[in-house]
């Protein structure tokens, strides 16, 4: 059945290490439906829950669902340089194992989700990032554009330097949304603010878990008076905000997470001027709650500004002396008298 997502109220983040549970078992039926229910599944992108980030993101909404229902959730993660075979078997042993939904948190999984859903047609499948098509498949995107337009104000509005910095883990269209939203935001508050742009990969999921490459790369803008830098490269951002956090007076913006709130990064939390957060969270309890009530989420939903899909977080109060600007930005793009474009 198809129904229009629901956004539940944000919540605090959960710091809580949840066992990862790996069930292979052999199907009840000839026709791959599950044996029983075991629960949610979550599969993490690489990196893994512990990212401060996107997979943090997505266990906060497990975490939260499996508190609230009283129901398991089992989380597995992927490796560096994985397949979509790899991916796919990930997904159908646990749909195998009678978990629902089992949710692929990323948009490598999107092919393997797919897969999936068409071999288990009575699991519902959710898949972050992406949004295949399958009749029991929940595809949560985000307009990441539209948050990093917000960040690319705030950069603009608090350089010295009148240079700031973009870096993405992997060059391909999600990180280019990113990019996009971020150098447009830049530009509309301050044209004379130059904005460098540098990749740790070009395709290579690594990107996505090489804290050294991106303090590499953070080191080298911050060499070229470099003073604000934008991260959207999962786990790596780490590298880059510990880079930044060396550095007097420069300023780390975090990304899908409130990276000022993560225990990981507290001892750098005073260099995280912002961080553009996605509401992954709040797209997967939303996904498990409406399998626990029994009217499962199917189709492709988009979480905007508008409805605070994406936001700005003002954690450690740094941004507000600026917070008339952003909030004036945020609402102009609500308004629609700005577009935002999703593509460099």
């Amino acid at each position: 059945m198809r129904r229009v997502s629901r956004l539940a109220a944000t919540v605090a983040a959960t710091a809580v290490l949840a066992l990862t549970a790996s069930a292979c078992g052999e199907s009840s039926t000839e026709n791959n439906d599950p044996p029983e229910d075991r629960g949610a599944a979550i599969a993490f992108d690489v990196g893994g829950r512990n990212d401060h980030s996107f997979n943090e993101a997505a266990a906060r909404g497990g975490d939260r669902a499996a508190d609230e229902f009283g129901i398991e959730v089992a989380y597995e993660t992927a490796e560096n340089g994985e397949t979509n075979a790899d991916r796919v078997q990930r997904l159908t042993s646990l749909a195998e194992a009678g978990h629902n939904p089992v949710i692929g948190v990323g948009f490598l999984y999107a092919d393997a989700v797919a897969e999936a859903a068409e071999q288990f047609p009575e699991t519902t499948f959710g898949v972050v990032d992406a949004a295949p098509e399958g009749d029991n498949i929940y595809g949560m995107t985000f307009a990441e554009h539209e948050g990093s337009y917000l960040a690319g104000v705030a950069a603009a509005l608090t350089t010295e330097t009148g240079r700031v910095g973009f870096i993405g883990g992997v060059q391909n269209t999600l990180i280019g949304k990113f990019q996009a939203g971020f150098e447009q935001g830049v530009e509309d508050t301050n044209p004379d603010v130059e904005v460098e742009v540098n990749y740790l990969y070009r395709d290579d999921d690594r990107g996505f878990n090489d804290s050294a490459r991106a303090a590499q790369q953070a080191d080298g803008m911050l060499g070229r008076d470099v003073d604000v830098i934008y991260t959207a490269a999962g786990s790596s951002g780490q590298g880059s905000i510990e880079q930044v956090a060396g550095v007097e007076g420069a300023w780390a913006i975090g990304v899908d997470s409130d990276q000022y709130q993560q225990p990981g990064l507290a001892e750098y939390r005073d260099s995280i001027l912002t961080s553009v957060v996605k509401g992954v969270d709040v797209a997967v309890y939303s996904l498990i709650e409406s399998v626990v009530d029994e009217d499962p989420l199917s189709g492709h939903h988009e979480y905007t500004l508008a409805e605070n899909g994406v936001s700005l977080a003002t954690s450690g109060g740094f941004i507000d002396g600026i917070a008339e600007e952003i909030d004036a930005a945020a609402q102009r793009i609500v308004n629609g008298e700005v577009e935002v474009r999703d593509t460099p």
